[in-house]
């Protein structure tokens, strides 16, 4: 049995085993994934406009890529606590995604996750959905949940999104704990 210890990550007291210890925390910029294609018929409605479910797919995609960069590890995605569509993405059009690892909690990360549309001919960019989503590392052997390595937190910005995403959290679990409870 590994031996507990008491440690600080970004604040926030948590009691971890020695093997946690000895992993060394990841800047953000090392989780940054990007990834872009085309719009073709053959994913849009009858509107010529890019299928949600088909943006929910790649969102999937980008954010997987980030968690498993930063965890060095296979990931499955756990939870998606929302995704807002803002502006439609037709045809011919280039969809752009960027995901980030905004937050590591123990064997979890939430990855955010902006999606941009851009216009070929005029080189126009519009954000069109924003999503966060969770996911778990696994062991690569195991299959088993892994400790992740915390995160580095250089700028303001990097720290607004980590407690941010920390609220989303325990917005969820509250949430969670609140449909169980009216199932028993």
């Amino acid at each position: 049995m590994a031996k507990k210890k008491k440690t600080a990550v970004h604040g926030v007291a948590r009691r971890t085993d020695a093997r946690e210890v000895a992993l060394k925390g990841k800047p953000i910029s090392a989780s940054r994934s990007e990834m872009a294609e085309v719009v073709l018929p053959a994913t849009t409605n009858l509107l010529g406009k890019l299928l949600g479910g088909h943006v929910m797919h790649l969102v999937d995609i980008a954010a997987a890529m980030a968690a498993s960069r930063h965890s060095n590890s296979y990931v499955v995605t756990a939870s998606v606590d929302n995704i807002d569509f803002r502006n439609p993405i037709n045809i011919g059009e280039i969809v752009i995604l960027k995901a980030q690892v905004n937050r590591v909690f123990h064997t979890s990360m939430e990855v955010g996750v902006k999606v941009f549309s851009e216009n070929a001919l005029t080189g126009e960019r519009k954000h069109t959905t924003t999503a966060y989503v969770t996911f778990v590392a696994l062991d690569a052997i195991s299959r088993e949940p892994k400790v992740v390595a915390p995160l580095i937190l250089k700028t303001e910005e990097e720290k607004r999104r980590w407690r941010e995403a920390g609220a989303r959290r325990r917005a969820r679990l509250a949430l969670r704990y609140k449909k169980q409870q009216s199932r028993d």
